[in-house]
């Protein structure tokens, strides 16, 4: 069973799915630690009332971003993890991580990339006027939101205001990103 490490910057929505998933047994993995870069976020209670253990940091406390990844990569580590999770981390991932964990650092976006990366891509995509947008879940590289990509889910908007374009598109999140991560865990072949 595959050991995993969720990095999470605000509420937590699709941690707690991946946590949900684990407990129903549809998601073959053990989340062994939270990682947060908001000690405030709400994504730490929810880890609490599934007993995660976390470790929260404020990245202005380290000198760079080398300075932290490395504390982080210590604990990933000494807890044996095989994959990094993003959900909602809103950091670019840096050399000490990538080369750390090639190919074992997967992230969600709420576009089809390559469209629309980057923060704030469900207001992209409104500002577009676009009628499709989706989900895109990748493999993370240097870049912003430029990994291979694994799989999307395409999620109409047409017409939809932003609650309801996000409503839309984070069911999709919660329903795709799971299965996708056991998928990757159990090393079956995930189609676009």
């Amino acid at each position: 069973m595959k050991r995993f490490a969720i990095f999470a910057s605000g509420s937590g929505s699709n941690a707690e799915t991946i946590w949900q998933s684990i407990e129903q047994g549809d998601l073959s993995g053990e989340c062994v630690l939270l990682v947060t870069d908001k000690p405030g976020a709400k994504v730490l209670e929810r880890a609490d009332a599934y007993h995660i253990p976390s470790f929260s940091f404020t990245p202005k406390a380290y000198v760079s971003k080398r300075d932290f990844e490395e504390e982080i990569l210590v604990l990933l580590q000494a807890l044996r993890v095989d994959y990094i999770v993003l959900a909602g981390y809103m950091r670019l991932i840096g050399d000490v991580l990538l080369e750390a964990y090639p190919s074992h650092i997967i992230n969600i976006h709420p576009s089809l990339l390559p469209a629309f990366p980057g923060k704030d891509a469900i207001g992209q995509a409104l500002d577009a006027s676009v009628d499709v947008s989706g989900v895109t879940i990748h493999y993370v590289d240097a870049g912003m939101d430029t990994g291979p990509i694994i799989a999307q889910r395409e999620v109409d908007i047409t017409g939809c205001d932003r609650q309801e374009a996000t409503r839309r598109i984070q069911a999709a999140e919660h329903a795709l990103y799971p299965y996708v991560l056991h998928e990757v865990f159990n090393q079956q072949e995930v189609f676009k």
